[in-house]
């Protein structure tokens, strides 16, 4: 006998969908996962091109854990550490992690800035330190301002299950997409008109999905504008290390050493080591703040995502070898570079244009606003069903991210071989040119109409399940996207 279980029954956060997950949005997760792209036993497949996953250095870090087997607790030659680590560990997490998480956040930021691993809180992933977080900072009904586009999985990451409140701060291509003082001005104020009270800032720096990084001058900007107000910043630098070209990244911690007027408990340091090591599926978070309270609370919320002692151990051997870190860094950001310059010089060909201020990230800003049949979101969601049945590649939609103006599409690169990015790059340039050859006949499309912004800001403190409302990121991914 089936029961079926009323959803009165149940609490409102597991009856409700603020997940996401049943949504048009993850139609393209479904056909790339009941259609996956094998070379050989399915070479007509879906190509996975929606997953920002750095696998372009997995051969040295393969490389390094065969030369040094004593890291595992679970090699022959790790084995006598296994009692050790295996029995319970408090939520301070080992020091020797701490430790070396805090020298690797140095080593990617230049050895510019110095990091306290008394400051270091772990997290599963920068999923769990993102609520944890939002947790500290806010009450439910309260709210984060945060730049558009954004990564859509903060959505789900700080609202779900915290209540609290996501309001946009627009930006858009017309200055490539900048975080500018006076669109801040305006969120802010149009919150405050909405009696709705704004707790803090969240910046992703590098930017998911734009691939750019904020200037020295953005960031002292951004500084002033929480320290005026008092309230939070909340720094995203999970892609610190993927910064593949000039200029190099600026953390907000070197803001801080400047002579800079700032109360250090505003500030917030999100990070993780899915995107510049490539370890989504360890689920290492960190949380990094310069205030005493929200460590001690951060740290006893740990208590509910640790990140396990197996890992720690492994992590904190590795991060210690100063050599292969340095090497790997070093390594990562060439790699980068040329499957970027690969992949962008292949859409060239065709005309397709990204955004030129990106050099960081492991996916591309990519404008295919000339392929709508008309500038709305409804198009652009039209065209992203076409790319993903018929051209079979999962990218994603910039309404997802919140982008003001349609056409745009993140496109991740580093999740795959060279092969696959080639027969990746082979259909893009065969639909182009195909719909380029459609349209000759045609007379050029007018302008439909203009986005228009309201009086109020878009508060998205509910989720709309419609094919051009802005949707989470999908349940199914291993890790932050």
């Amino acid at each position: 006998m089936v029961f079926k279980l009323n959803s009165h029954l149940l609490s409102r956060i597991a009856s409700s969908n603020g997940h996401g997950e049943d949504s048009p949005y993850f139609d393209g997760w479904k056909a790339y996962d009941t259609d996956p792209h094998h070379p050989t036993d399915n070479p007509n497949g879906v190509i996975q091109m929606g997953l920002a996953e750095n696998q372009l250095c997995f051969d040295l870090i393969q490389d390094w854990l065969k030369k040094n087997p004593k890291a595992s607790i679970c090699s022959p030659e790790g084995l006598n550490e296994f009692r050790e680590i295996a029995i319970f560990q408090d939520y301070h997490g080992l020091p020797e992690f701490r430790n070396a998480v805090a020298n690797f956040m140095e080593k990617v930021r230049g050895n510019r800035v110095t990091f306290d691993p008394d400051r270091i809180v772990m997290s599963g992933g920068a999923t769990g330190a993102h609520e944890t977080i939002a947790f500290c900072l806010a009450d439910p009904g309260e709210a984060f301002l945060v730049p558009t586009p954004y990564y859509p999985g903060f959505d789900r990451d700080l609202r779900w299950r915290t209540g609290v409140k996501l309001i946009p701060v627009d930006s858009d291509s017309s200055n490539n997409f900048m975080v500018t003082r006076e669109a801040l001005e305006n969120a802010y104020e149009m919150a405050q008109l909405d009696n709705i009270k704004v707790k803090g800032l969240l910046i992703t720096n590098p930017s998911n999905p734009l691939g750019t990084i904020l200037d020295r001058e953005t960031l002292r900007s951004i500084v002033r504008f929480i320290n005026e107000k008092n309230i939070h910043l909340v720094c995203d630098e999970i892609y610190a290390a993927t910064v593949f070209s000039q200029p190099d990244f600026i953390s907000v911690a070197e803001i801080l050493q400047e002579d800079i007027e700032c109360n250090l408990d505003l500030v917030h340091i999100v990070y993780s080591l899915s995107k510049d090591m490539g370890f989504p599926g360890l689920r290492v978070g960190i949380i990094y703040s310069y205030n005493d309270a929200v460590v001690s609370c951060a740290r006893k919320m740990s208590s509910f995502g640790l990140v396990s002692t197996q890992t720690q151990y492994l992590i904190a051997s590795m991060l210690s070898d100063n050599e292969f870190v340095e090497m790997f860094i070093r390594e990562s950001k060439s790699r980068l570079a040329a499957r970027y310059r690969v992949f962008t010089r292949g859409l060239d060909q065709v005309g397709i244009e990204c955004l030129k201020t990106s050099n960081a990230g492991l996916f591309l800003w990519m404008d295919l606003s000339r392929l709508l049949k008309e500038q709305t979101f409804e198009a652009e969601m039209e065209l992203w069903r076409v790319i993903i049945h018929e051209v079979k590649l999962n990218v994603s939609p910039g309404c997802s991210f919140h982008c003001l103006k349609p056409g745009w599409f993140r496109v991740c690169f580093a999740n795959m071989d060279d092969e696959t990015m080639q027969v990746a790059l082979s259909r893009i340039k065969t639909f182009v040119n195909k719909e380029a050859g459609t349209k000759k006949s045609k007379k050029n499309l007018r302008w439909q109409g203009s986005l228009k912004l309201l009086n109020s800001p878009r508060i998205y403190d509910d989720f709309i399940n419609s094919p051009h409302s802005p949707i989470p990121q999908s349940p199914l991914v291993r890790a932050r996207n």
